[in-house]
């Protein structure tokens, strides 16, 4: 799916998504990945059986004030377990699929909310 840019300059934005990859900015980004408004980085976890706290843990240096989890292509829940450190510092989680993340990523960003992506790839 094509997605269009409505944002300035210096903002990531989701601009497609397809199997086993998201463009962001109209450049292709494959696997797990942590997203922000200014940083696209690999993330660590390896798969969504192997998640495990510490992979949530380091979405904190982002300090967001929502986290959206993509589980890859059908939406999965993470248990709230794993994502507690987030929880005790008072930030939301949302659990959808990557496709839905990427396009509520953008909503969010728009209205200047400090939204982190955290995606399983798809």
């Amino acid at each position: 799916m094509k997605m269009h840019q409505s944002l300035g300059p210096g903002q990531n934005l989701f601009t497609g998504y397809g199997k086993g990859h998201v463009l962001i900015n109209a450049q292709r980004h494959d696997g797990n990945l942590i997203v922000s408004a200014d940083a696209v980085t690999a993330w660590a976890a390896p798969d969504f059986s192997s998640l495990a706290a510490e992979h949530f843990e380091a979405l904190l240096a982002y300090r967001p004030e929502v986290v959206l989890f993509g589980s890859g292509a059908a939406q999965r829940f993470v248990h709230p377990r794993l994502y507690a450190a987030l929880t005790q510092a008072r930030i939301g989680v949302e659990c959808m699929d990557t496709q839905a993340v990427c396009r509520t990523f953008n909503i969010l960003l728009a209205e200047d909310r400090r939204v982190v992506a955290a995606l399983l790839a798809i």
